[in-house]
């Protein structure tokens, strides 16, 4: 962290440069500024360090240049030299260090080696791009999709739901499965039964909304946005509406697939339509999407 969050800081230094090299002195300066004295005097110093075409003077960070703990040149020359002739991960290196004799823990080797750029990133690591949020002016800008299951995974059975944040309008189904088909053809149902065009849809990185899962709605005009990661506020809407949905109705009900394919459409049909809701103001879903 730097010393001050002050973004006109670095110009001011110049500025108080300037003024002294055009034949004020450092008193006059520091009292037109509003600055000590010493700190003109040091500006001075730090402004022969850069460029002569430089038009700032950047803020330094607080952060400190040595610590007591740090490592020292032998161990990090030995955890390089060891990286550099075997090509082994720090696990081994670790262990070899210490069978020879130093004092390191595990957390150091990996930081010295990300340090000076020898660590790799993982290839099974999923890399998403997170642009801006858009605004939930209207229905369908942001649509947020989640699953849900209940019981195990091979004997259980899911549900789908898709909530959109300007309105809250809801649409769910009851799953046997759970996979990035059955999401794309969830969406394209769902897109036929309510009464607004979808424009971008959040979801979390779950594998059912993996890449092939975008690339379907990307053909059908849909841009797809994911959460950040952990970070299940982001989907708070639906998340809420998956604890209502649990309250209000299937937990009335027997744990059975049948059972749920009956009873989430009429609760889906109440929602929208009769239920009144608190952050609309006590209107309905139906209410507030035929005000557009």
């Amino acid at each position: 962290m730097s010393y001050t969050t002050n973004p006109a800081l670095p110009r001011v230094r110049m500025e108080a440069v300037r003024l002294v090299r055009q034949g004020k002195s450092t008193r006059e300066v520091a009292r037109h500024l509003g600055y000590s004295q010493a700190a003109i005097v040091q500006w001075m110093k730090r402004s022969h360090q850069l460029p002569s075409n430089a038009r700032v003077i950047p803020t330094q960070s607080s952060r400190p240049h040595r610590h007591p703990d740090m490592l020292s040149g032998e161990v990090i020359k030995a955890i390089l030299d060891h990286r550099h002739q075997y090509g082994r991960c720090a696990e081994v290196i670790h262990y070899q260090l210490t069978k020879d004799g130093y004092c390191v823990s595990l957390s150091s080797v990996k930081r010295t080696l990300k340090r000076n750029g020898l660590t790799y990133p993982s290839k099974w690591k999923k890399w998403h791009q997170y642009p801006p949020r858009p605004i939930a002016e209207k229905p369908g800008i942001l649509v947020q999709i989640d699953t849900m299951w209940d019981g195990e995974r091979a004997e259980g059975f899911s549900a789908y739901a898709l909530l959109d944040t300007c309105s809250r309008w809801v649409y769910a189904e009851a799953s046997e499965k759970i996979n990035a088909q059955q999401s794309s053809w969830f969406v394209r149902r769902a897109q036929k039964s309510i009464p607004y065009q979808l424009a971008t849809i959040q979801s979390d990185h779950g594998s059912e909304f993996a890449k092939w899962f975008t690339k379907q709605l990307i053909s059908q005009d849909i841009q797809h946005r994911h959460s950040r990661v952990r970070r299940p506020t982001d989907n708070g809407h639906i998340e809420r509406f998956m604890r209502t949905l649990q309250q209000e109705c299937l937990h009335r009900i027997p744990r059975t697939h049948k059972a749920w394919e009956k009873a989430i459409p009429d609760f889906i049909h109440y929602y929208n339509t009769e239920r009144p809701h608190m952050g609309l103001n006590m209107k309905t879903p139906l209410e507030v999407i035929t005000s557009y």
